[in-house]
């Protein structure tokens, strides 16, 4: 961290340490004050006057420098990084957000936070089809380049990032601060996803777990993620708070129905009550989101009304050339493109996306594609 980094970052923690305000108040005062050196340099007037309380005042003034100077350390370690919100790497997704955490602390690669991301969550005690479907879909989205977003809880949580982890990337958001795993029976799963994805929390080095922290932590899994799909979760369970921060956040929102026997699917059956969308296949879940990770594929996207121009094929490289090739005017699913060319499922997940944003091709029901100007083929049977 270069030493000008590391001045905006303590501004930043300075206003963290204070009590009696939050995400949102923090938000608040740096729209009013320009940015955290200027909240920090207001007179005590002006904070008075935007509702701040006298010891609040003298604490941003005369933070903790202890723990100030802890967190700058912990930030100074490899593989260790502070992100704050006037910085680059501050993932934009949070941003909108009208609580963003004013800092980050994360173990791993902090590109992956400005990845698309799939929250996955659910019941700390599921049953074991719960488990293995958690694993499947996160698996599956994984190997198609998705980064699966979770909160490193017992139960579906673990499952949801062990299964990323055998085909791709996974971040895990703490309820504890970043030197902490909570529970601790997560520690060789926490060097995991450390050493191949990220793990991302806004509480200071040496905060251990508390009740309040894990309905914050939430709000981060569903502000970094494109939609968020609950598994199993009873009625009053924490992951309805994620898909209730990811509702809020006008992000999707995806249950797996069970039966009306299982109390771990009446959570998931309230969800779809309110308008979550009930999905069987994790291909539903690619469907609802195709045109948003498309966006991620082409800095300018065509407008939603127009319809796309492809362009030549001889602009394209060999790969994207050689699915082409590989396809005709019936629709085709993704398993059978990966059969024809030989290239790995990721990529072809998403050369499909960028394709059909070029307009080269176009997608069908069920995921499947085929070449621009074919009609969608009948179900059988119909």
């Amino acid at each position: 961290m270069s030493p000008d980094a590391r001045e905006r970052a303590a501004h930043w923690l300075a206003l963290t340490l204070a009590p009696g305000i939050g995400p949102r108040r923090i938000a608040q005062l740096v729209d009013a004050f320009g940015d955290a050196a200027g909240v920090r340099c207001a007179s005590r007037a002006a904070l008075a006057n935007a509702g701040l309380s006298n010891a609040t005042i003298t604490a941003i003034g005369n933070p903790d420098q202890e723990r100030l100077q802890a967190a700058l350390h912990w930030a100074a370690h490899d593989g260790a990084h502070l992100l704050t919100p006037d910085m680059d790497a501050y993932p934009q997704r949070l941003q909108a957000l009208s609580a963003p955490p004013p800092v980050l602390f994360v173990r791993g690669d902090p590109a992956l936070l400005a990845e698309p991301q799939i929250a996955v969550v659910g019941s700390r005690n599921p049953t074991a089809g719960g488990l293995e479907t958690a694993r499947d879909f996160a698996s599956y989205l994984a190997s198609l380049g998705l980064v699966i977003t979770s909160g490193l809880a017992l139960g579906i949580d673990a499952a949801a990032h062990d299964g990323a982890l055998r085909a791709g990337r996974t971040i895990a958001v703490l309820g504890t601060g970043p030197d902490r795993v909570y529970p601790a029976a997560h520690r060789d799963l926490a060097r995991r996803i450390a050493a191949r994805g990220a793990l991302v929390s806004e509480f200071l080095p040496g905060t251990g777990p508390h009740a309040s922290h894990f309905p914050q932590r939430n709000r981060i899994i569903a502000g970094l993620s494109l939609g968020t799909l609950v598994v199993e979760a009873a009625v009053g369970s924490g992951s309805l708070i994620t898909a209730r921060f990811a509702s809020e956040q006008g992000r999707e929102v995806f249950a797996l129905p069970g039966s009306i026997h299982n109390p771990l699917a009446r959570g998931c059956h309230a969800l779809i009550r309110q308008g979550a969308k009930l999905v069987d296949s994790a291909n539903q879940i690619l469907e609802e989101l195709g045109p948003q990770l498309a966006a991620y594929l082409s800095d300018a996207q065509a407008p939603a009304t127009a319809e796309p121009v492809p362009q030549h094929s001889s602009e394209l490289d060999a790969d994207h050339q050689r699915l082409l090739a590989c396809m005709g005017y019936d629709p085709l699913a993704p398993d059978d493109l990966i059969a024809r060319t030989g290239l790995p499922a990721f990529e072809i997940a998403s050369m499909l996306l960028l394709l059909e944003l070029q307009g080269h091709v176009v997608s069908h029901p069920g995921g499947r594609y085929s070449l621009r100007g074919a009609a969608p083929a009948a179900p059988a049977g119909d």
